[in-house]
């Protein structure tokens, strides 16, 4: 028997569609047969708690013998789950995932009996031996897993998954949770995920201002390094001299999953006021004489939950082919790349050098300089002031402080780059985006984005990343495998002018 609130519920949704007002109510419904009741009817009676729908939808394992031959999944399992999951408040979710990937995961005690058995089968023949590996390789599927793979062949199925793997990697980071079981489902979802988002299953689409409002309202969105301010910016980010091109996939119909933004010029740009801000008209034809250089200047990921899945670097390739084929006589990539964290890192080693009463960082007629601008004296008075105008931003409003702090952010930058590891690869996460693709670190460019975000976050300053076509693939592997960064005279020079100041 269906509840007699929900045919009411369904009653008063039908008085609503006579209205056309039913979207409004069925999200009423929603509200009412989910977050307020927490049970839904099914043939097998309400669920009202998390146990009971997990111990309904999450069913066992098939045994070794019968894997290939059991039936599959009712498809309401995980339509169910899907909606008790999105009923949840976030602390409830973050229970559930909990419990789902405690309860439902690997059986740990028939691992261990098959591993007993495959150490005891080392004399035996062959056949036997794989044999025994086998079982012990299905042994390790988790419970889960199964009600993954059948969510995904759902309508919307993969992109509910996206967004769980992205509430997982929230748990993770914000350390809600540090259980071993909650990383090991987020491995297994990021596997999957892996496998559904690989190359051969990826779309190119070049998107135009004849794409879809939709579309270009998400693209819009999405930008994550230098926001949209209007359509009439999207616009120009899709129309002459400028591409845009987004991944898409066949499970996420109208979901770009990561956008890159290119401008067409005549040689590798060193601001991106140039690319964004200044346009000589909206309408003008281009000369294709005048396009000689691809300049990547914003490649966003969209879905956070696709983290960890390889997708930028494999647009980026994807677009050096297209390009090439559109302008056969194009020979300049190259990247125009934020700098995030330079200014954070900058303000912990001023505060780490204030507090140990170092004055390195500066030369002391730069040091000189600062404290005349900045009415104090050339010591950790002017150290402060120093850490206060990168704080505000005030140093950009003068003229010849722009000038005196130039030499020194320059070569500081530079060795945040370069120089600032972690686990022996570059700590900027643009920079190591590039570095894995093949780039060489080439130019380092001053007053780059003199946008308020640039300025708070990168002092201005900016980065090409190019892409030697014929070295990218021993870049990459010097990079990967021995943590050799590729960089030219300026950047190196800067470094060594860091290092000498430093007494590094």
């Amino acid at each position: 028997m269906i509840p007699q609130h929900i045919i009411c519920t369904l009653r008063s949704v039908v008085r609503c569609w006579q209205h056309r007002s039913v979207l409004g109510t069925v999200l009423q419904v929603e509200a009412l047969e989910f977050r307020s009741v927490r049970c839904r009817s099914t043939s097998a009676g309400p669920v009202r708690s998390m146990e009971e729908i997990l111990t309904r939808v999450v069913v066992p394992l098939p045994t070794y013998e019968t894997r290939e031959k059991s039936p599959p999944l009712p498809e309401s399992n995980s339509v169910e789950f899907m909606h008790f999951y999105r009923s949840l408040e976030k602390e409830e979710k973050s229970q559930l995932l909990a419990k789902l990937s405690h309860d439902f995961g690997v059986d740990h005690k028939g691992v261990s009996e098959l591993a007993g058995k495959l150490l005891d089968t080392q004399q035996r023949d062959l056949a036997t031996i794989l044999q025994v590996e086998d079982r012990l390789r299905y042994s390790l599927t988790p419970r889960y897993k199964q009600l993954l793979n059948h969510i995904s062949r759902v309508e919307l199925g993969v992109k509910f998954l996206v967004d769980l793997r992205a509430d997982l990697l929230e748990i993770i980071s914000s350390k809600a949770s540090d259980s071993p079981h909650i990383r090991d489902l987020n491995g297994t979802l990021k596997s999957l995920l892996s496998e559904w988002f690989s190359v051969g299953l990826l779309r190119l689409e070049r998107i135009t201002w004849q794409s879809p409002c939709e579309i270009l309202q998400k693209i819009s969105q999405y930008e994550a390094v230098h926001p949209v301010r209007n359509w009439t910016d999207i616009k120009r980010r899709v129309g002459p001299y400028r591409r845009c091109y987004a991944f898409t996939h066949a499970a996420m119909p109208g979901e770009p999953l990561v956008v890159l933004h290119v401008a067409l010029t005549e040689d590798i740009s060193d601001n991106i006021q140039s690319i964004v801000r200044e346009f000589a008209t909206l309408d003008s034809e281009e000369d294709v004489n005048k396009v000689n250089t691809a300049v990547f200047y914003s490649i966003s990921s969209t879905q956070a939950g696709l983290q960890g899945v390889e997708l930028g670097n494999v647009l980026i390739k994807r677009v050096v082919r297209e390009l090439q084929s559109e302008f056969p006589h194009m020979s300049q990539f190259s990247s125009l790349s934020p700098i995030p964290g330079f200014s954070s890192w900058l303000q912990g080693l001023l505060s780490q050098h204030r507090k140990e009463g170092r004055m390195e960082l500066l030369t002391d007629c730069e040091w000189r300089k600062v404290a005349d601008v900045t009415n104090t004296t050339p010591d950790t008075n002017a150290l402060d002031a120093l850490r206060k105008l990168i704080s505000t931003g005030d140093w950009t409003r003068s003229e010849h402080l722009v000038h005196v702090l130039e030499p020194a952010l320059m070569r500081l930058c530079a060795w945040y780059l370069y120089g600032e590891k972690r686990r022996g690869y570059a700590l900027n996460p643009v920079a190591n985006f590039h570095l894995q693709n093949g780039a060489t670190m080439w130019r380092l460019n001053w007053h780059a984005d003199t946008s308020p975000r640039g300025v708070a976050n990168s002092c201005g300053i900016m980065v090409n990343y190019r892409y030697f076509l014929q070295e990218t693939t021993s870049n990459s592997a010097a990079y990967m495998h021995n943590k050799i960064i590729t960089a030219t005279e300026q950047v190196l020079g800067l470094v060594s002018q860091f290092q000498k100041n430093s007494k590094l």
